[in-house]
């Protein structure tokens, strides 16, 4: 059994996946395969580790979202981690709607592409974080997007008062937080990665800036 055929059905058990997610994440990888050949939408040598390293990176979140979350924006969408991700597992197992927020035209492309392909109903908008106007969110979360003192400003401007905030973060998340709370005032949570030894899901509520 190839490494990816073993990640393959790890995710499918950690992340409970039922057999029409399983479909729509099938077609998944199959598009971003072909499309990884004319833009780079993630790291070339992550290809063969995909479902480990992107697809249960990105499904992790889906336990952590408040019960009552109705609408959820994602940051910097890239390929579509997390935000496509927990957009088609929200589809099959119920969850909130989901708006990506990406500032790459090409890649805003293959999202709506991907979106549509993986029966997602996501809402794609290629647009800078920060010029975005679309109304605030319950949940938004960010992947490998930018240091945490440069987004938290589009987080805050996304977010609704009481909503939360759920951005997976790399070994330096403490320098990170430490810088960033400097500027704002928040609450704080880590949550082990269930991928990254190293890296934690930080749960932010209560931002603001100081």
């Amino acid at each position: 059994m190839s490494v990816a055929q073993q990640n393959r059905e790890a995710f499918v058990q950690v992340a409970a996946v039922t057999p029409d997610a399983l479909t729509a994440f099938d077609a998944y990888a199959d598009l971003l395969a072909r499309w990884q050949a004319r833009i780079n939408l993630v790291g070339p040598q992550t290809l063969e580790t995909l479902w480990h390293r992107h697809f249960l990176d990105s499904a992790q979140l889906f336990t952590h979202l408040p019960p009552d979350t109705q609408t959820l924006t994602d940051i910097g969408s890239g390929g579509g981690f997390p935000g496509l991700v927990l957009a088609i597992m929200a589809v099959h197992q119920g969850g909130p709607t989901v708006t990506l927020i990406e500032s790459d035209a090409r890649k805003a492309a293959f999202l709506r592409e991907a979106s549509r392909v993986c029966g997602a109903g996501a809402t794609i908008i290629n647009a800078r974080a920060e010029a975005v106007e679309a109304p605030v969110a319950d949940v938004v979360t960010a992947r490998a997007c930018a240091p945490l003192p440069r987004l938290l400003p589009w987080v805050f401007g996304r977010l609704r008062a009481d909503g939360t905030a759920l951005l997976l973060k790399g070994a330096n998340w403490r320098d990170e937080l430490t810088a960033a709370e400097k500027g704002w005032t928040l609450t704080s949570a880590k949550i082990p990665s269930c991928t990254d030894a190293s890296g934690v899901i930080l749960k932010l509520e209560g931002l603001n800036p100081n």
